[in-house]
């Protein structure tokens, strides 16, 4: 029998909600979860400030997100391997809806597990929230944990 839940996609911007979203992929383990593919999206319209920043400037701010990213990302995946948990980390650059539908095609996961609600909540008023369009376009199941 084919587990319902082997390989998980796991957006995070590394927020509270998406911290309580780690928190039910542990709970996971027994339904199946082996592997999550943890995903972190440098969101590169936040990139793009003219007159305010060089080039340079921006390619180095760019470059100590990811760095960052890289970090935290890399936590959460060693608090997974220590659960039993597979884990991989994939930094991207780009609009983060885009980036993380992209990567469920890529990845051919089982589910997503998103939290509701980012870091930027008057952005997300504005443009529409990450997890919103997440919801509407992912061909998998898509599990959402709120605050």
């Amino acid at each position: 029998m084919k587990r319902m839940f082997q390989k998980i996609l796991y957006p995070t911007d590394f927020s509270d909600t998406s911290k309580k979203a780690l928190e039910y992929l542990l709970r996971l383990r027994e339904a199946g979860a082996r592997e999550v593919v943890i995903v972190h999206v440098v969101d590169t319209r936040s990139l793009h400030i003219p007159e305010v920043y060089s080039l340079l400037d921006l390619s180095r701010l760019g470059e100590k997100q990811e760095i960052s990213a890289r970090e935290e990302a890399d936590r959460i995946a060693a608090r997974l391997n220590e659960r039993g948990i597979g884990s991989r980390v994939r930094i991207e650059k780009g609009i983060p809806f885009r980036e993380i539908l992209r990567a469920e095609a890529e990845e051919d996961v089982s589910m997503i597990v998103i939290g509701s609600h980012g870091m930027s909540n008057v952005k997300e008023m504005l443009m529409g929230s990450v997890s919103e369009q997440v919801i509407r376009k992912a061909r998998k199941p898509v599990l959402v944990v709120k605050r």
